[in-house]
């Protein structure tokens, strides 16, 4: 089975010394000599090949390497044509070209200690080839076209599994050297393996029927021919030619000494030659190793400051990483002491709720909604509250276009209903109609249809109801909450962080269940206005004129509750003080008990918690504030003197005013009270729905129709709910 290596990365010394061999090689005057032997190489580079073509090159030494294969792709033999000494001993050759008969000019040929398994028959094409050394592989075999090379002098086939010589290595007449291993040997016998390389000869030239001659007589053509053709042999050739032309053999051997002296003296020179290059080559590896050591230094220098560099770089990253890290979680903690806070503020929000449910329903019996006076009715304002009405009816038309808008368009796409839109478009030019109407004409239409008075006061008490409006507040603050706790979600996974995420979890988990809560109570809140609507309408006398002006101009005339509660005798800087406290939805309770600052600095946090006041910080802080007072008014006692009455001129009805602010709480801040998330599905629009009852918000009305489980928690989506940001 063949033997995979795997690719190993030349070292900086090995690389060095290839890029040093090639240069040497290319240089003018170089010799025929091309050694890039101990550069690690996997394989012989392209450069080596072009190299070879170009300049002649008569030597290659490849020898230990790491090579596999001694054609690379894309390269050829041809360019290796030139090459008569080929070195490739200590490698891990497993094969060699099958086309490696094309080098004909190649006469040595050592591929020792490598991992063959065979030899290609082209081989035999190398006719000019005189030394083979295949020592130490895992040949099992020679082919037979061994025979065909007539130059051979020198075969070596030791260290290997061969047990067989094949028999057309009796036609190699010039081989001198053949070395084996006789002990494992089959044929020819070992006996005649170990009497060497003359009795091989003659037992595989008496098998093959030939007559034996010694390599002496086949040497002198062998040295003779220059690329010329081959000399044939035969049998009788040799004696032939010494019977007929003995003087001519002894005019050759004659010339062949001549040249012999010739070829020695050319060796002189060459010896010479190759001392001069020696020591050309001497100085050049001293300069060579003087700027090798300048490199190195240059190199190591650049290499501390690349390093330096990449410390500082990394040191930065990781403080700016640990920043993040840390603003990340100061977010986080504060999102989750605002949540604690809001959650605390609606608790307190609850439990005042019932205190000023009982206020709303008694001021509301005690004013006698249904009793009509004729003072009432001599002093109605008819113009102006049917311009009051005019401008609520219009804007309760908007919000109702919208929403019938988006009703119309969400059962058309699931109906497809004709019907629905015919009606649609007959109310849309209603409400169409009534815009265009003149101001006059709508006002005396309003005065004649009690149908719309009724509409308007509808919409002036559902805008003006305390309950009501803390719902829609707390509904509102939720909401952003939610909407900051999915964004949260986000950024902690773009940042690959899975800190805290239980913990976000349950908050938003608990931020659903108040919304869900807080939807109910507006549901129900909502059907309570409804049923005292009915009341009034079923009490309403049935010839009274004008009925639904005179509730929408009482309604409008109603006080503030804050200013209510000081006409009543509550004081001011006490008023003040809880508002600057953001308690300012324990005025009922204080105006209920007719608590005063003077009672409020005998009290004790045990008091406080008694009338309603439960938040520990909250009781520790009105008890310090209100004492700063007292003792300020000890100094100065006109900042406790109530302000001189004044006489409260008649109010002017106009549109109805603004309801004041509700209860803030004391988070989220600022910045952060209207955040904006893109849709994590289109990643264009703004999100805009909640998913309950998860509680995410990261889809917009287009994207979230097909789904039906969150995007970012996989969770069953059971309600959606559409929010609306104000510009």
């Amino acid at each position: 089975m063949p033997l995979f290596f795997r690719k190993r990365k030349p070292s900086e010394e090995a690389r060095k010394r290839l890029e040093y061999q090639m240069c040497l090689a290319k240089e003018a005057g170089a010799d025929d000599i091309l050694d890039i032997s101990k550069c690690e190489l996997s394989e012989i580079p392209f450069g080596v090949f072009a190299t070879c073509k170009v300049l002649q090159k008569k030597v290659l030494i490849v020898h230990t390497n790491h090579l596999t294969s001694l054609l690379p792709k894309s390269c050829s033999l041809l360019s290796l044509a030139t090459i008569k000494v080929l070195d490739l001993h200590d490698n891990q050759l497993t094969a060699l070209p099958d086309d490696i008969g094309q080098l004909t000019s190649l006469q040595v040929l050592n591929v020792e200690r490598n991992q063959l398994t065979y030899l290609p028959r082209s081989i035999g094409n190398l006719t000019q080839l005189q030394t083979l050394n295949v020592k130490d592989n895992k040949l099992k075999e020679l082919p037979d076209t061994l025979g065909e090379l007539r130059s051979l002098r020198t075969l070596d086939i030791s260290e290997n599994e061969i047990q067989r010589l094949p028999q057309m290595l009796a036609h190699v007449r010039t081989l001198e050297t053949l070395s084996l291993d006789a002990s494992s040997m089959v044929y020819p016998p070992q006996e005649v393996c170990s009497a060497g390389t003359e009795a091989i000869q003659q037992f595989l030239c008496k098998e093959s029927g030939l007559e034996y001659y010694p390599p002496s007589q086949y040497l002198l053509p062998v040295l003779e021919q220059d690329g010329a053709e081959n000399s044939r042999d035969s049998p009788d050739g040799p004696t032939d030619r010494f019977s007929r032309e003995e003087v001519e053999w002894q005019n050759r051997f004659s010339d062949y000494e001549k040249r012999k002296e010739q070829k020695m003296l050319e060796k002189l020179e060459f010896e010479r030659r190759l001392e001069l290059g020696q020591r050309e080559h001497a100085q050049l590896l001293q300069q060579s190793s003087s700027q090798k050591d300048e490199i190195l230094q240059t190199v190591k220098e650049e290499q501390s400051r690349l390093e330096q560099g990449l410390s500082e770089r990394q040191r930065y990253l990781d403080a700016e990483r640990q920043r993040l890290q840390e603003q990340l979680k100061q977010t986080e903690q504060n999102i989750s002491s605002r949540i604690q806070k809001l959650l605390q503020e609606n608790q307190r929000q609850k439990k005042s709720s019932e205190i000023l449910k009982s206020l709303e329903n008694e001021r509301i019996r005690m004013e006698q909604l249904m009793s009509i006076t004729q003072e009432e009715t001599e002093n109605l304002r008819r113009r102006e509250i049917a311009s009051a009405m005019q401008q609520m009816l219009t804007e309760s038309c908007k919000n109702r276009l919208i929403q019938m808008a988006y009703e119309s368009q969400r059962q058309s796409l699931v109906q497809q209903a004709c019907s629905s839109m015919a009606e649609m478009d007959e109310r849309f030019q209603q409400i169409l109609s009534w815009q265009q109407m003149d101001q006059n004409k709508a006002i005396s239409q309003i005065l004649q249809e009690s149908t719309m008075q009724k509409a308007a006061f509808e919409a002036l008490q559902a805008k003006k109801d305390l309950m009501l409006q803390r719902i829609r507040s707390q509904i509102k603050l939720i909401e952003t909450e939610l909407l900051q706790l999915t964004q949260l979600e986000l950024k902690r996974k773009s940042l690959d962080t899975e800190a805290l995420q239980e913990m976000i979890s349950e908050q938003r988990w608990a931020l659903s269940n108040l919304l869900q809560q807080l939807l109910k109570e507006k549901t129900q809140r909502e059907e309570e206005l409804r049923e005292i609507l009915m009341e009034l309408e079923a009490k309403s006398e049935t010839k009274q004129e004008n009925y639904w002006l005179i509730q929408y101009q009482r309604l409008l005339n109603q006080k503030p509750l804050s200013l209510k509660l000081q006409e009543e005798g509550m004081e001011r800087p006490l008023a003040a003080l809880l508002v600057e406290l953001s308690a300012e939805h324990y005025l009922p309770i204080f105006a209920h008990h007719r608590i005063s600052l003077d009672m409020l600095g005998r009290m004790s946090p045990e008091d406080l918690a008694k009338v309603g006041v439960t938040e520990a910080g909250l009781q520790h802080e009105i008890l310090r504030r209100v004492q700063e007072l007292l003792d300020a008014a000890r100094m100065q006692p006109e900042l406790l003197k109530p302000p001189k009455a004044k006489v409260l001129e008649p109010l002017e009805p106009t549109a109805p005013e603004e309801f004041p602010e509700p209860v803030r709480p004391s988070a989220p801040p600022s910045e952060l009270e209207v955040p904006t998330s893109e849709c994590v599905v289109c990643l264009e629009r703004e999100a805009q729905m909640i998913f309950l009852n998860c509680g995410h918000i990261c889809c917009c009305q287009q994207c979230c129709q097909p789904l039906r489980t969150c995007p970012l928690c996989r969770q069953e989506i059971a309600q959606r709910l559409r929010i609306y940001h104000s510009s």
